[in-house]
């Protein structure tokens, strides 16, 4: 190994199964929710765009999350499931960098995006008059466009500090992606200013969001709790404690893993944590914000006849 680390500037990442019977167990169990995310995913996508009735604000934004979706579990899962199949585990110095900007820029971005649909929400449901003239298509795009260029900026700057220190300790990143955090414990200098930078960043693209979404949903809660209707109480408070659910599983884990000291952290607690970020969450969001909606299940009904009346 240390021959390696001289004569290569290649990183290995360590990955996240044990050689054993139980580690092909995980392996096999990982990938096979990764082709659920993957096919729901694109089947969201896919509906939003094809079938007209779901173009309105509230279904372009789920379809943004869905094409995030797709882009996040393929930048990490695809990897690190050959690394494992083929016992490579080697990823080079540029291909590291590209999967943690990747990873950093979706991340940071989709934790924006369920902002918006927060609002997207609030907004439907406390203020349905008001809801054409401050959720318009024009609104939206402006929130996405926003969202791409803060999560792309915040990404810019730590990957480009990550792929610019020196790195003087062995290349074995204990983990199975190019987490920036993780590669920093490999690094021959003092990172302390870059620690509290993932402070400040940690607290921008997920603490705070995930403030303003607990709050708009408790707005939310509140209307909904001086609806007339039973059922509309009862259908109410299933969509948003589902919502707050997968929400609470995406930002928590992220927020206790980037908010805690490096002296606090420990490789194998990060990398079962990052489980649920990185995959668990993107097979849970369109089986909760979109497959259990009727109006999506209309619309695959309808696709799905068109197109078998186009073979016949």
């Amino acid at each position: 190994m240390e021959n390696y680390n001289k004569t290569s500037t290649d990183f290995i990442l360590l990955g996240l199964f044990p050689p054993s019977g139980i580690g092909l167990f995980l392996y096999i169990l990982i990938v096979l929710i990764f082709l659920v995310a993957l096919f729901s995913n694109l089947t969201v996508f896919l509906l939003i765009c094809l079938d007209t009735h779901l173009h309105t604000p509230m279904y372009f934004l789920l379809s943004q999350l869905s094409f995030m979706d797709l882009t996040y579990i393929s930048t990490i899962v695809p990897k690190m499931a050959s690394n494992f199949l083929f016992g490579n585990k080697s990823i080079s110095f540029i291909g590291c960098g590209i999967q943690s900007f990747f990873f950093l820029t979706i991340a940071g971005t989709e934790g924006l995006l369920l902002v918006s649909m927060a609002y997207d929400r609030y907004v439907a449901i406390c203020f349905p008059f008001h809801y054409p003239i401050r959720i318009s298509r024009r609104v939206c795009v402006l929130m996405m466009t926003g969202s791409w260029i803060m999560g792309s900026i915040n990404s810019c700057a730590h990957t480009t500090y990550a792929l610019h220190i020196p790195y003087c300790r062995s290349r074995a990143i204990n983990h199975f992606f190019c987490d920036v955090p993780a590669m920093l414990t490999l690094a021959c200098m003092d990172t302390w200013v870059y620690e509290y930078t993932v402070f400040v960043s940690t607290s921008l693209f997920l603490l705070l969001p995930f403030f303003g979404i607990a709050c708009s949903y408790g707005r939310v809660l509140l209307a909904v709790y001086h609806m007339h209707s039973a059922e509309g109480r009862k259908k109410a408070y299933s969509t948003c404690s589902a919502h707050l659910t997968v929400v609470t599983f995406y930002y928590a884990p992220f927020v206790y893993t980037y908010l805690r000291p490096r002296s606090l952290r420990s490789p194998a607690e990060d990398k079962a944590l990052a489980v649920f970020y990185t995959i668990l969450t993107l097979t849970l969001n369109p089986i909760i914000y979109s497959l259990r909606n009727k109006e999506v299940t209309g619309a695959l009904r309808r696709v799905t006849q068109i197109i078998c009346s186009k073979k016949i």
